[in-house]
């Protein structure tokens, strides 16, 4: 017998959106009976399918973590509530924890994305900040399990150091971003389908030769694909 999963919906005009979303989630359901083991992450999630790393599966908890932290820690410290130190505590620790994966995936990521010369500075400069990221959100999580909230002077430092973090924070996203958006770090090019190319039409209802060649990438010199790895030491400061 073929493992095959057939499922139908019954049901009147009334909440046609509803049913039209739980249909939906169904056909995945029976395509995904359909395929072998092998293609069942391509087909629930495309997008982690398709990464060449994992670091883009990690990057976005500690951005969203630590940067929670420093907002929750100092609302804490305006109105001196116990309980928003204890949540900002608690996304401290998550935040510290996600980073070490986060960077042990972002140095695997520099070791095997290919990038040109013109980003090569940038990734260096991103690797040494997400290392910096890591070094103090693990001294400040360690100084608050042993300390607690500081009620001296102390606690200033501590709300120093946490800005310090969430700067390094918003410097390290913005120079991932720029490699991504900007130069194309570890994207893949869409390839238009050649009946695609054909549905665009000037205003005389013809695609002219001229609108065709203008659509078309240009092709690239030897020298513009050329490209390195990221085959370095890693300097930890």
């Amino acid at each position: 017998m073929d493992n095959f999963i057939s499922f139908q919906i019954h049901g009147g005009e009334r909440h046609d959106g509803l049913l039209e979303a739980v249909s939906s989630f169904l056909s995945l359901l029976e395509g995904s009976s359909e395929t072998n083991s092998s293609d069942l992450l391509s087909n629930l999630l495309p997008g982690i399918a398709s990464l060449d790393n994992l670091h883009p599966l990690f990057v976005h908890f500690p951005i969203a973590l630590l940067s929670a932290f420093f907002i929750v820690n100092l609302i804490a410290q305006i109105f001196k509530k116990e309980q928003l130190h204890t949540v900002a505590s608690w996304l401290l620790y998550l935040g510290a924890f996600s980073a070490i994966f986060t960077v042990l995936a972002g140095f695997n990521a520099a070791e095997s994305v290919e990038h040109g010369e013109n980003v090569h500075d940038i990734m260096e400069h991103h690797e040494e900040v997400g290392v910096s990221i890591l070094s103090l959100s693990l001294g400040l999580a360690a100084w608050r399990i042993k300390s607690g909230v500081l009620k001296n002077w102390l606690n200033s430092v501590f709300l120093l150091l946490s800005a310090l973090l969430f700067g390094l924070v918003v410097q390290g996203a913005d120079l991932g971003g720029l490699m991504v958006y900007k130069y194309g770090v570890a994207v893949h090019p869409a390839v238009a389908e050649p009946a695609a190319l054909t549905t665009h039409t000037s205003e005389t209802g013809v695609l002219s030769p001229s609108t065709q060649s203008a659509e078309l990438p240009a092709p690239t010199t030897e020298a513009e694909t050329e490209h390195h790895h990221h085959d370095h030491g890693h300097h930890h400061h």
